[in-house]
Protein backbone atom coordinates (compact mmCIF):
# COMPACT_ATOMS: atom_id res chain seq x y z
CA UNK A 1 0.00 0.00 0.00
CA UNK A 2 2.98 2.28 0.85
CA UNK A 3 4.29 2.04 -2.59
CA UNK A 4 1.23 2.52 -4.14
CA UNK A 5 0.43 5.85 -2.25
CA UNK A 6 3.94 7.10 -2.84
CA UNK A 7 5.11 6.76 0.84
CA UNK A 8 7.43 4.24 0.77
CA UNK A 9 10.79 5.34 1.56
CA UNK A 10 8.75 6.95 4.63
CA UNK A 11 7.15 4.08 6.16
CA UNK A 12 10.07 2.02 5.61
CA UNK A 13 12.16 4.24 7.77
CA UNK A 14 9.40 4.37 10.67
CA UNK A 15 10.02 0.53 10.39
CA UNK A 16 13.54 1.00 10.86
CA UNK A 17 13.45 2.58 13.92
CA UNK A 18 10.85 0.61 15.68
CA UNK A 19 12.41 -0.75 19.13
CA UNK A 20 11.12 -3.74 18.68
CA UNK A 21 8.90 -4.63 15.22
CA UNK A 22 6.84 -7.80 15.52
CA UNK A 23 5.85 -9.96 12.14
CA UNK A 24 3.20 -12.32 13.02
CA UNK A 25 2.09 -15.33 10.81
CA UNK A 26 5.59 -14.71 9.24
CA UNK A 27 5.39 -16.77 5.87
CA UNK A 28 1.79 -17.84 6.67
CA UNK A 29 2.30 -16.69 2.13
CA UNK A 30 4.73 -17.29 0.05
CA UNK A 31 6.22 -13.81 -0.53
CA UNK A 32 6.50 -12.70 -3.89
CA UNK A 33 9.77 -11.22 -5.53
CA UNK A 34 8.80 -7.12 -4.14
CA UNK A 35 7.89 -8.39 -0.75
CA UNK A 36 11.16 -10.64 -0.53
CA UNK A 37 13.26 -7.78 -1.28
CA UNK A 38 11.33 -5.47 0.98
CA UNK A 39 11.74 -7.92 4.00
CA UNK A 40 15.69 -8.54 3.29
CA UNK A 41 16.34 -4.13 2.88
CA UNK A 42 13.96 -3.99 6.33
CA UNK A 43 16.14 -7.07 8.23
CA UNK A 44 19.45 -5.62 7.28
CA UNK A 45 18.56 -1.74 8.45
CA UNK A 46 17.61 -3.11 11.49
CA UNK A 47 20.29 -5.92 12.29
CA UNK A 48 22.38 -5.64 15.32
CA UNK A 49 20.47 -2.16 16.02
CA UNK A 50 16.17 -2.77 16.78
CA UNK A 51 14.95 -5.93 18.11
CA UNK A 52 12.60 -8.19 15.48
CA UNK A 53 10.24 -10.83 16.82
CA UNK A 54 9.31 -13.54 13.53
CA UNK A 55 6.12 -15.39 15.03
CA UNK A 56 5.79 -18.44 12.51
CA UNK A 57 4.16 -21.85 12.03
CA UNK A 58 7.03 -23.21 10.06
CA UNK A 59 10.45 -23.95 11.50
CA UNK A 60 13.54 -22.00 10.16
CA UNK A 61 14.47 -24.59 7.59
CA UNK A 62 11.07 -24.33 6.06
CA UNK A 63 11.11 -20.41 5.44
CA UNK A 64 13.03 -21.32 2.26
CA UNK A 65 10.62 -22.27 -0.02
CA UNK A 66 8.32 -19.45 0.78
CA UNK A 67 10.88 -16.34 0.66
CA UNK A 68 10.81 -16.29 -3.15
CA UNK A 69 14.14 -17.34 -4.47
CA UNK A 70 16.87 -19.44 -2.96
CA UNK A 71 19.10 -16.40 -3.15
CA UNK A 72 16.76 -13.76 -1.24
CA UNK A 73 16.14 -16.51 1.10
CA UNK A 74 19.77 -17.06 1.79
CA UNK A 75 20.66 -13.40 2.36
CA UNK A 76 17.50 -12.68 4.59
CA UNK A 77 17.87 -16.12 6.41
CA UNK A 78 21.65 -15.10 6.92
CA UNK A 79 20.63 -11.53 8.69
CA UNK A 80 18.12 -13.30 11.11
CA UNK A 81 18.85 -16.59 12.05
CA UNK A 82 22.97 -15.92 13.14
CA UNK A 83 21.81 -13.24 15.69
CA UNK A 84 18.82 -15.17 17.07
CA UNK A 85 17.06 -16.68 19.50
CA UNK A 86 14.31 -19.73 18.56
CA UNK A 87 11.66 -20.35 21.00
CA UNK A 88 9.66 -23.22 19.73
CA UNK A 89 6.03 -24.37 21.36
CA UNK A 90 4.27 -27.60 21.12
CA UNK A 91 0.40 -28.23 21.52
CA UNK A 92 -2.30 -26.75 21.20
CA UNK A 93 -2.84 -22.87 20.11
CA UNK A 94 -2.95 -20.32 22.95
CA UNK A 95 -6.84 -20.00 21.49
CA UNK A 96 -8.16 -23.27 21.61
CA UNK A 97 -6.26 -23.03 25.54
CA UNK A 98 -8.07 -19.87 26.49
CA UNK A 99 -10.58 -19.55 24.36
CA UNK A 100 -14.19 -19.90 24.74
CA UNK A 101 -15.47 -23.01 24.52
CA UNK A 102 -18.31 -23.93 22.51
CA UNK A 103 -20.54 -26.84 23.27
Amino acid sequence: MARSEGTYREYMKKLRKVRLLILDEWLLYPLKENEARDVLELVESRAKTASTIFCSQFDVPGWHENLYDPTLADAICDRIVYDSYVIRIDGDTMRKRKGIINE
